[in-house]
């Protein structure tokens, strides 16, 4: 059965007819058409699927549509600043090469903004913590942790 959801999505506010029982992650992809949201495993273990609600990662994957009513939810798309300019950790995922197959970065990027708002200068026990709900199927952790690292502004010890 569907009924009307209010919600912000990437800062815009929108009424819909949703299923009761439809996910964050569906509606998505499905019904607003931001597709950068990934579904991975479907499951709740690989955090391909990570957005921000009310700044906070959540697993879109395993969010019914519903239950953030009245929120705002950002995703990938989100981040992206006026006139097509990259955030500032979208930059460094693309400077320090973290990107790779691409498939696991709006998750990794959502968990690390995240991240970045709570703690601005993360270090990398941070940083590792944060991003342990994201798998990246490529095994690159180096480069990704390098990236949140420059992101963040600090030094930190290098990632390994």
């Amino acid at each position: 059965m569907k009924s009307i959801l209010r919600l912000t999505v990437n800062g815009k506010l929108r009424e819909d007819a949703v299923d009761e029982t439809e996910l964050l992650l569906d509606y998505l992809r499905g019904q607003v058409g931001l597709s950068g949201t990934k579904q991975g495993c479907d499951g709740g273990e690989c955090g391909a699927c990570t957005v921000l609600v009310d700044g906070r990662p959540r697993l879109s994957c395993l969010t019914l549509s519903h239950s953030v009513a009245g929120l705002s939810i950002e995703t990938i798309e989100g981040q992206v600043r006026r006139g097509g300019e990259l955030s500032p950790l979208q930059r460094a995922f693309h400077e320090k090469l973290g990107t790779q197959c691409g498939y696991c970065t709006p998750g990794m990027i959502m968990a690390a903004e995240g991240l970045l708002r709570r703690n601005p200068h993360a270090d990398d026990d941070s940083i590792r913590q944060a991003l342990a709900g994201n798998i990246c199927r490529c095994t690159g952790y180096v480069k990704i942790i390098e990236a949140v690292r420059a992101a963040a502004g600090t030094s930190g010890k290098k990632a390994t």
